[in-house]
C-alpha cells in the first residue's frame, strides 16, 4: 500500500513520544512531572458543565447541526462588545470550529493555492505549520527572537517576500515563547498587512492568561485589523474546555464565508450541547477566569524564580499558560536535553526544536501543577544535575 506523499511532510509527533517514555517511567515505579502538555488542570466552571448537561438531554439536539445557533454567533458577538470594546462584530463575521487546530486548517486551505508563501512565526505552535503544508502552500518564518522581545518585527521581512505571501500567521500571547502583544506590534502588522495584500490570521488563545500588566486583549480591537485579518477565539484554556474543542473564526467576513464554505464538505457543525457550553461560556460571570489568571501567575512565579536559583537564565513569561526557558550551561539540543532530564529527573517538557527551528536551545514549560509541585519539579531538575 502507498500512502499519500502528504503524510511525509509531517515528522513524528513530539507529544506521542514523550507520553509513551512517561508511561514507561511511571510502570517502572519512577515519580514523573510532566509540564509537556498544556491541558489545564483546573475545571471548566459549573455552569457551563450544567448548560452542556442540559442541552444533552433534549432529543433534538442530538440531530446534525448544520449550523451555528443564532444565539450562539450573537454570544460571540456580544463577548467581543464586552470584553475586548469591539463594536461591529456581526453575526455573518463569526464560525464555529473544533478547536483552533481544526479551524486553521480550514482558512488556510480557504486562502492558499499550492504554491502559494505564507508567512509563519518561529517557534511557532506546530499547527501553524501544518495548516499551511495542508493547503500547498510554502511556510516563510520570521523569527521572534529575544533580540525583539519575542515579538513580530516585520521590518526584518523582506519587500519580495511580503509581496509573495498570501496570509500571516500571528499568535499573541505566544505559544510557545510567552511574549504579550503591544499596540504598537500590532499596528505595525496592520499597516504592513494592508502595504502588501496579506490576510492577517490572528490565534487569541491566551487573552485571559496575561501577567505583570494590563489584561489582555485582541487583535481586533485595533483599527484596521477587520480589513486585513481574522482571528480565532477559544475558549479552551480560559474555561478549561480543551477537550470539547470550541473555538471561533472571527473577523473579516469575505475570510470567514471561504472558510465556512470548505467546512462545510467536510463537517456537520459544532454539536448542538456544545453550542449551548459555549454559549453558557461567553455569556456567563468571569470570576473564575480572573482568579484563574492569578493562579497561573503564581505558577510562573514559582518556575521561574525556582529555575533562575538553580542557574539557569530567568525565562520570558509574560503570558499564556507556558514558561520558554533557554538550555542551561551552553546546551543546544533540545531533544537531547528534553530525554535526558526524563530520565534522570522525571520531568517531562517539551524540546524546543519542536516548534520551529528557532525553537532550538530552549524547552517549553506547562503551568499545569500548583506551585507547591513545581516547586518539588525544580527541586528534581536540580538534584539530576542538569
Amino acid at each position: 500500500m502507498q500512502f499519500s506523499k502528504r503524510l511525509d511532510l509531517f515528522g513524528s509527533e513530539v507529544f506521542a513520544t514523550l507520553n509513551a517514555r512517561r508511561r514507561a517511567l511511571e510502570a517502572e515505579g519512577r515519580e514523573v512531572f510532566d509540564l509537556s502538555v498544556g491541558t489545564p488542570d483546573f475545571r471548566p466552571p459549573q455552569h457551563v458543565v450544567d448548560a452542556l448537561v442540559r442541552s444533552a438531554q433534549d432529543p433534538d439536539s442530538w440531530k446534525y447541526s448544520l449550523h451555528d445557533k443564532p444565539e450562539l454567533t450573537r454570544a460571540v458577538c456580544d463577548y467581543y462588545r464586552d470584553r475586548f470594546g469591539v463594536a461591529g462584530i456581526e453575526p455573518d463575521m463569526v464560525m464555529s470550529c473544533r478547536g483552533t487546530q481544526e479551524g486553521m486548517g480550514h482558512v488556510c486551505a480557504a486562502l492558499a493555492d499550492p504554491g502559494d508563501l505564507a508567512l509563519i512565526p518561529d517557534p511557532c505552535y506546530p499547527v501553524f505549520q501544518a495548516g499551511t503544508l495542508l493547503a500547498g502552500a510554502e511556510p516563510w518564518y520570521y523569527p521572534l527572537t529575544a533580540e525583539h522581545d519575542f515579538l513580530p518585527h516585520v521590518a526584518d521581512i523582506p519587500d519580495e517576500v511580503a509581496d509573495r505571501a498570501k496570509y500571516m500567521v500571528v499568535s499573541l500571547p505566544a505559544n510557545p515563547v510567552g511574549s504579550v502583544g503591544t499596540p504598537e506590534v500590532y499596528r505595525e502588522v496592520i499597516d504592513f498587512a494592508r502595504a502588501h495584500d496579506i490576510v492577517v490570521i490572528h490565534d487569541n488563545a491566551y487573552s485571559d492568561i496575561v501577567f505583570d500588566g494590563p489584561a489582555g486583549g485582541c487583535f481586533l480591537q485595533y483599527e484596521g485589523a477587520l480589513d486585513v485579518g481574522v482571528e480565532f477565539l477559544s475558549l479552551s484554556k480560559s474555561f478549561n474546555v480543551t477537550g470539547a474543542r470550541l473555538s471561533f473564526l472571527v473577523g473579516r467576513p469575505d475570510v470567514v464565508a471561504a472558510a465556512r464554505k470548505l467546512r462545510s464538505q467536510v463537517d456537520f457543525g459544532m454539536f448542538f450541547p456544545e453550542q449551548d457550553a459555549a454559549i453558557a461560556a461567553l455569556r456567563g460571570p468571569r470570576d473564575q477566569v480572573e482568579e484563574q489568571r492569578l493562579l497561573y501567575q503564581q505558577r510562573r512565579d514559582a518556575l521561574c524564580d525556582g529555575l533562575e536559583a538553580i542557574g539557569w537564565e530567568r525565562p520570558n513569561a509574560h503570558g499564556t499558560m507556558f514558561v520558554w526557558a533557554r538550555l542551561p550551561h551552553g546546551r543546544g539540543d533540545s531533544v537531547a536535553f528534553t530525554l535526558e532530564l526524563m530520565e534522570r529527573s522525571g520531568v517531562i517538557v517539551c524540546p524546543g526544536a519542536s516548534f520551529g527551528p528557532a525553537g532550538e536551545g530552549y524547552v517549553r514549560f506547562a503551568l499545569v501543577m500548583p506551585p507547591e509541585r513545581i516547586r518539588r519539579t525544580v527541586g528534581a531538575i536540580a538534584s539530576s544535575g542538569l
